[in-house]
C-alpha cells in the first residue's frame, strides 16, 4: 500500500540481503560501472534474480551515476568525449534490456548537477543543451517503452520546477521519477512551488525518491530532518506510482534512515 516500504543497495549481496530481512515492497539497485561490463551484467541478472525471488514486487535499476569519476550525463558529447557517450549509450541500452527480460523498470537521469557556465560553454545555451537531451530520451523510450523512466535533475538541463522543462516532458509522454529533493532545492527551498510541481506531473510519475533536503544542495536527508512540508504532498503524488527512500545512510550494511523515513510518511499520511 502507497507509500510502499522503497528500499535501495547496490548489487552486494551482504547489502541486499540486510535490506530484504524487512522485506520490502520495492527494491532498486544503484549500480555503478563495474555492474555493467559483461561480468557484472551477469551478477546484476543473478541479484535480480535473488530480489525477485525473495517476493519482492517491485525492482528498479537505477543508472550508473558515473563514468571514470564524471557525471554520466545524458547530454555527453559523442565528439569530445567518445568513451563517456558509448559508455552511456551502451550501458542504458543493456540495462533497459534486462529491465524488458525481467519485467523491472531501468532509471536514466536527463542530467545531473551540470553548473550553468559548464552547459553554456558545451552548448552556447541551456535551450541547445536541452534540445540534445530530449533527443536522447526519446531515442530510449522509443527503445524502453514501459520499461523505461525519467528522473529529475538540479541541473537546468532537465529540473523540474521549471515550467519550460515541465511543458515539454508533458509534450513528451514521457514515464517519470520524481525525486522531491532535486525539485525543492531547484525550487530554491519553496514548498508552495514543489507541491505545484508535483501536481503539474502527478499523472506521469511512475516512481518516486522521497528525499527529505534544506533546498540549498543536494543534502538526501532523512524525512522530517530537512524542510520539506510532508503532509500537503500526499494531495499531489501519484498513488498508483511506486517508491523508494533514498537517504544517505551512515553505514551502507544498515538502511535504518530509510526504514525511519518510511515509519514517519506513513504516518503522516495515515
Amino acid at each position: 500500500m502507497f507509500p510502499y516500504l522503497g528500499l535501495k543497495a547496490s548489487t552486494n549481496q551482504r547489502q541486499i540481503d540486510e535490506r530484504l530481512q524487512y522485506h520490502p515492497q520495492v527494491f532498486e539497485f544503484f549500480t555503478i560501472e563495474a555492474d555493467v561490463t559483461s561480468d557484472g551484467l551477469d551478477h546484476l541478472k543473478n541479484m535480480i534474480d535473488y530480489v525477485q525471488n525473495s517476493g519482492v514486487a517491485h525492482v528498479v535499476i537505477h543508472h550508473p551515476m558515473k563514468f571514470e569519476g564524471v557525471h554520466n550525463e545524458v547530454s555527453v558529447d559523442p565528439n569530445t568525449n567518445p568513451k563517456q557517450y558509448q559508455f552511456m549509450m551502451t550501458s542504458s541500452k543493456n540495462l533497459i534490456q534486462i529491465a524488458k527480460q525481467f519485467g523491472i523498470q531501468l532509471l536514466i537521469h536527463g542530467g545531473y548537477n551540470q553548473p550553468v557556465s559548464k552547459i553554456i560553454q558545451q552548448f552556447g545555451s541551456i535551450q541547445a543543451g536541452r534540445k540534445i537531451v530530449f533527443e536522447r530520451l526519446d531515442y530510449f523510450k522509443s527503445f524502453g517503452e514501459s520499461n523505461v523512466m525519467f528522473e529529475n535533475s538540479i541541473s537546468p538541463l532537465f529540473d523540474f520546477g521549471d515550467s519550460t522543462v515541465e511543458q515539454a516532458v508533458v509534450e513528451h509522454q514521457y514515464r517519470l521519477c520524481y525525486d522531491t529533493s532535486h525539485g525543492f532545492i531547484v525550487l530554491h527551498g519553496n514548498n508552495q512551488k514543489l507541491q505545484e510541481s508535483m501536481r503539474r506531473l502527478q499523472g506521469q510519475v511512475v516512481h518516486y525518491h522521497f528525499v527529505d533536503s534544506m533546498g540549498q544542495f543536494h543534502d538526501s536527508l532523512q524525512l522530517g530532518k530537512g524542510a520539506i512540508d510532508w503532509r500537503p504532498l500526499k494531495q499531489v503524488v501519484n498513488r498508483r506510482a511506486t517508491n523508494i527512500f533514498e537517504i544517505n545512510l551512515k553505514d551502507q550494511f544498515n538502511s535504518l534512515e530509510m526504514q525511519a523515513s518510511y515509519d514517519y510518511l506513513k504516518n503522516l499520511w495515515k
